[in-house]
């Protein structure tokens, strides 16, 4: 039976908008995975350009809210920002719940390029995050 995940972000724009391809991508058909916000604003484009260098294709998921989520069962809620971890919602049934921190790369400041290196940064920490979640979780 697939483990059911839900990324939980403030935006749902960039982390958990990478997280949850992060997860579909190396996760072997394991896990059933949704990502939402707590204050969705869509989905970034730098987000999707920088999965898209790492072959990993996001440019279809949408940013959604989290309430229709509230009252589905999820083996696992990780929240991926400390204000999303700050102002979460119960979840009824959660098997566990994590906190993982990362950077706002929708924050980054300079040119295109600049910004765009910040996104690298941050997609390549997600990455080796999924990368633990799922040898932790295998079984």
């Amino acid at each position: 039976m697939k483990k059911r995940v839900l990324f939980l972000c403030t935006g749902n724009s960039c982390r958990s908008q990478m997280a949850e391809g992060w997860l579909r991508h190396l996760g072997g058909g394991q896990f059933d995975v949704v990502s939402a916000g707590t204050h969705p604003v869509g989905l970034n484009p730098c987000a999707v350009r920088v999965m898209q260098e790492a072959h990993v294709d996001i440019s279809h998921h949408a940013s959604e809210r989290v309430e229709p989520y509230l009252t589905q069962h999820f083996d696992y809620v990780i929240t991926v920002c400390d204000r999303a971890h700050e102002e979460c919602p119960i979840f009824p049934g959660v098997s566990s719940m994590f906190h993982w921190n990362f950077d706002d790369p929708a924050k980054a400041n300079g040119s295109y390029e600049q910004r765009l290196i910040v996104f690298r940064r941050i997609r390549d920490e997600i990455q080796n995050r999924i990368r633990g979640f799922i040898a932790d979780t295998a079984g």
